[in-house]
């Protein structure tokens, strides 16, 4: 048995990590909000527990081995599914459901696991849109998706995840119809990081909202149709 803090350092490697890059102690420190020494410490017990969980070099970063993969995909794979069923089960809002799955991710056992993932038809995206680990650890590839901010006006998406970082953000744009699924379209982006005019479908009726920039930047969307992507900026 793991330690909740070992857990959640392999869980917090693999979001941060960018390919085959190796993850730097202040990214974790600052996922985790621990201190930068405490992280260097814990990162020395996975290099050396067997089987080793990670591949730690000091001022070199740090890499999951197979194994700590393996678990921080099982992590990932119980929080997620406890996210989407406390939504589809007992109606919690999705601004909600992300701090009690960190507390029951640590205790969902396989099998609970196995029936909440059978009784939800075997979900491929949690209620923000994050993609859910199967049981054998795969990871459901999807396609590349944009940040909101990158639209350019007249463009068309689909919504296809929301942040889930600031639960105050999540109950704003699910105010504004702006979920998993949900259409849009920039009508106007407004210059020097200006706000973000997107027009939002929301039950046969299209409202138009001004998008600040933190707001826009947590918003992915793919494009309808054969829009071009537009470059980064």
């Amino acid at each position: 048995m793991l330690s909740e803090a070992v857990e959640d350092y392999l869980k917090a490697i693999y979001t941060i990590k960018d390919g085959t890059n190796p993850v730097s102690t202040s990214a974790i420190a600052q996922r985790l909000g621990v201190a930068p020494a405490s992280v260097t410490q814990m990162l020395k017990k996975l290099a050396d527990m067997k089987p080793r969980l990670v591949e730690y070099r000091r001022h070199h970063g740090v890499q999951l081995t197979a194994n700590g993969e393996k678990i921080a995909l099982e992590v990932i794979r119980h929080h997620r599914l406890v996210e989407l069923f406390l939504q589809e089960a007992l109606g919690m809002s999705w601004d909600q459901v992300d701090q009690e799955a960190e507390r029951l991710e640590h205790v969902v056992s396989e099998t609970l696991a196995d029936r909440m993932a059978e009784v939800l038809g075997h979900p491929e995206f949690d209620p923000h849109g994050d993609p859910i680990p199967s049981k054998s650890g795969d990871m459901p590839v999807g396609e590349a998706l944009l940040n909101l901010v990158h639209l350019n006006p007249g463009q068309e998406a689909i919504v296809r995840r929301v942040c889930d970082d600031d639960p105050e953000v999540l109950r704003y744009v699910a105010s504004l119809g702006i979920i998993p699924k949900a259409s849009l379209r920039v009508i106007e982006k407004a210059p020097f990081d200006g706000p973000i005019h997107v027009e939002v479908a929301v039950a046969d009726v299209n409202a138009t909202h001004a998008l600040g920039q933190r707001v826009a930047s947590q918003v992915f969307v793919s494009l309808v149709g054969n829009a071009e992507s537009p470059a980064p900026t």
